[in-house]
Formats: structure tokens, C-alpha cells, sequence
């Protein structure tokens, strides 16, 4: 396998220039132009990156961009140019050179094998619409306030998948007896050594459960740079913390990985709602895992004047798997709550669209927003809280005056 400096053949991203969609070119700002978050220092410039429409620019490097937040009332399939992009490193590859990238799979298997994207192209596909969510969406919303990414809503996006089933990868090299996880790493590395390398693990169980994939294409099209080209790991359902980009190797284990971004990193409370009270430590953690269920209103912003009378309100609702049973609408503030209608189903992973028409007399509203998951589970009418900022999924309200 050839070693991630030998496909970096370049670090300075700003000299870089596009060569036949196999290197990242520059970044451009639209000066004097920005948008302001509902949160403490919460402007943010609009900056367009290359295969991106101007996405809201939290940091530079490592790039952090979240997705303005109306995009996701154009439909449940968030489009490949206004997808978030999150990296943890700096060091981020900024060429590869398909015909010489190669997957290896190590470890506690009984044939290492190095896989060209040709190989992986040859096995039987597999295609899934699923959400990636940024462990910390929605964090700058939480109150008290912690460190941390002070992202809005916009760290998600609905996107249809194609690749390989992991399974079948990992069948490839035949997994030993006595192996228990699996370790991934990319091609993104730390500036300093003193840095922790990015590399996440899932149980053996749940990487052979055949929902997790090793995906190339990206609602059709070769995954875009800042979202993994030219191979990433697909895990829907779980936090986009475990959907390793640019994706180098597999690495199976015959005991519990312990790296620092799954032992000290990207852990939640050890109790029933993931939670605490507000600024207190958590007793015992576990690894961040599956969403908390959660749903939207898309058509209309905080603070939006319409018309009274008839009103379409629409949105998104999703959950960590097991697929969206109801969403509910009120516009009293949760006094009283009306069905609203979903829409297609794309899969238990992916966005849930709903609509409901409803008469707005004049005067202010406060529109919530409530999804029930087929497993049972809703959202809570008061926001939760817990050291790291992850989970939130309180009921959102739309404060709105109708004239």
C-alpha cells in the first residue's frame, strides 16, 4: 500500500489548481458577504471551496463548512456542491492519484489484501440514502455554552450512497477468530506529531452488519474532494465521527481500539439521555453512537412575516435507523398539536420529508415541530444538555407573525 505522504504531493492549498477532478483547487471568498447564526459570535463568511457552492465557513484549516440552512427545503437529497465538510487535521490530502490509490485491509485477517478502486469497482455494489450528521450540529444553540465547533443546524446532509459493502471488503481478507473491531484511517494527518492521527473503530458486529459500506459515489457522481474522494466509509445512521474520509485502510482487531477519538473524544454521558445537568461532568461516557431522532421546518425562518390565512408549512424529520412513524405540528407553542403528512420514503436512514396546509390568523405564532420514531422514541419539549455539546434534538420552534 503506498504510505499517505506518497499521495500528498502537495500541502499548500492555496497554490494549488484543479487537474481532471483528482486535486483539490482554490478556495475562493466572497468578499464582503456573510451570514450571521441565531447565537453569540456567530457570523460566519460565505466561502466558496472548490466542487462547493458558497457554505458557510467556520474554520479554514482544517476546512469546516456548514450548509446554509434553506438549502434543505429544495428536498430531502441535499445536492453534492452544498454539502457540509468537517475534517479534525489539517494535514488534508490535496491530491490522489486514482489509478495508484489502493485500500489496505490488515490486521487480525487471514490474507492482507491492498485493494485498487478498480477491485473495489468489480465487487457487487450496494446503494443506500442516508444522513451524515455532524456530531456537533446544532451546538451553538446549547446554553450554557461549551467549547467546541459553534455550528447552527446546517452539519448534516441527506445524500444517496453507492460503494461495496464492508462485509464483503472484510470478507475478502478473511476475518480470524477473536477479532472484535475494526480501525479506520484516511489519508488526512496532523500538522504536529504531538497530534493524535484521526482513526475510528466499530464493533465487528456492526461493521458486518451490511449497512456499512465503503462508498465511491455520491448521489451519482465520484464523491466530491472535501466529502472524501476518492473513497469514504459509509456508517448511516451513526454520527459523522465514524465516516472516515479518503479512507486508506481497515485495520481488524482482536481487542478494543483505544486511539484518542474513540477512548478520550466523541464521548456522551453513560445514562438514558445522553445527558447531564447543565455544566456538570459526566460520572461514566461512552462513545457517541446512533442520532437521537429529529425534524425541521424548512419553508419558513425564525422571525419570517406571511401572509394570513392558508399556509404550507414543509420539513425534513430523521432518526438514527429506525425510520420516522409521525410528525407533529403546533402553532400555539405546543398547546395543541395537528398530524402533518409525510412524504416519499427513501429509506429508514434518509431524510423523512412531511408537509401540512393550515389556516395562520394574524398575530405572532410559535410553530413546533415534533418527530416520533418507528422505535418509539420522540423529542424532548426541553432542550437537553451534556459537556460536549452532542445530541441535541430538543422540539424546534419557529417564531413567525402572520399579517
Amino acid at each position: 500500500m503506498l504510505d499517505r505522504r506518497e499521495l500528498m504531493r502537495r500541502t499548500g492549498m492555496a497554490a494549488l489548481v484543479s487537474a481532471g477532478g483528482s486535486s483539490l483547487g482554490p478556495m475562493r471568498a466572497l468578499a464582503g458577504e456573510a451570514v450571521t447564526l441565531p447565537f453569540g459570535n456567530g457570523e460566519r463568511p460565505l466561502v466558496a471551496y472548490p466542487g462547493k457552492r458558497p457554505l458557510l465557513q467556520m474554520t479554514a484549516r482544517p476546512p469546516q463548512l456548514e450548509t446554509p440552512f434553506a438549502i434543505f427545503d429544495d428536498g430531502p437529497i441535499t445536492p453534492n456542491d452544498a454539502f457540509f465538510v468537517r475534517y479534525h487535521l489539517a494535514d488534508i490530502p490535496t491530491e490522489i492519484d486514482p489509478a495508484t490509490y489502493r485500500l489496505a485491509i490488515k490486521g487480525h485477517v487471514e490474507t492482507e489484501v491492498s485493494l485498487s478502486l478498480g477491485d473495489l469497482k468489480a465487487m457487487p455494489t450496494t446503494e443506500t440514502v442516508a444522513v451524515n450528521q455532524c456530531s456537533g450540529n446544532s451546538r451553538g444553540f446549547f446554553e450554557p455554552r461549551m467549547a467546541g465547533g459553534q455550528l447552527a443546524n446546517g452539519a448534516m446532509g441527506c445524500a444517496r450512497w453507492t460503494g461495496v459493502p464492508l462485509k464483503a471488503v472484510l470478507d475478502k481478507a478473511g476475518v480470524r477468530a477473536g477479532a472484535v473491531e475494526v480501525a479506520f484511517e484516511g489519508l488526512d494527518g496532523p500538522v504536529l506529531p504531538e497530534t493524535p492521527d484521526f482513526a475510528k473503530s466499530l464493533k465487528l458486529d456492526h461493521a458486518r452488519d451490511g449497512t456499512v459500506m465503503l462508498a465511491w459515489a455520491m448521489n451519482g457522481e465520484d464523491l466530491p474532494w472535501l466529502n472524501g474522494f476518492p473513497l469514504r466509509l459509509v456508517v448511516p445512521g451513526f454520527y459523522g465521527t465514524y465516516w472516515v474520509k479518503h479512507l486508506s485502510s481497515l485495520t481488524v482487531l482482536d481487542k478494543p481500539f483505544e486511539g484518542f477519538w474513540m477512548k478520550t473524544a466523541y464521548r456522551i454521558p453513560d445514562n438514558e439521555c445522553g445527558c447531564t445537568e447543565p455544566g456538570q461532568p459526566a460520572m461514566a461516557t461512552v462513545p457517541i453512537n446512533r442520532f437521537t431522532v429529529r425534524s425541521f421546518l424548512t419553508n419558513l425562518a425564525d422571525g419570517a412575516v406571511v401572509k394570513a390565512g392558508r399556509t404550507d408549512l414543509r420539513g425534513i424529520a430523521f432518526d438514527g435507523g429506525s425510520g420516522i412513524r409521525s410528525v407533529v405540528v403546533s402553532t400555539d407553542d405546543g398547546k395543541t398539536w395537528m398530524e402533518a403528512k409525510l412524504g416519499q420514503d427513501l429509506g429508514r436512514f434518509a431524510f423523512r420529508p412531511w408537509t401540512l396546509g393550515l389556516d395562520l390568523p394574524p398575530g405572532s405564532h410559535a410553530i413546533r415541530v415534533r418527530a416520533t420514531a418507528n422505535d418509539g422514541a420522540s423529542q424532548p419539549m426541553e432542550p437537553r444538555w451534556n459537556p460536549a455539546g452532542y445530541l441535541r434534538n430538543v422540539v424546534e420552534t419557529t417564531r413567525v407573525r402572520a399579517s
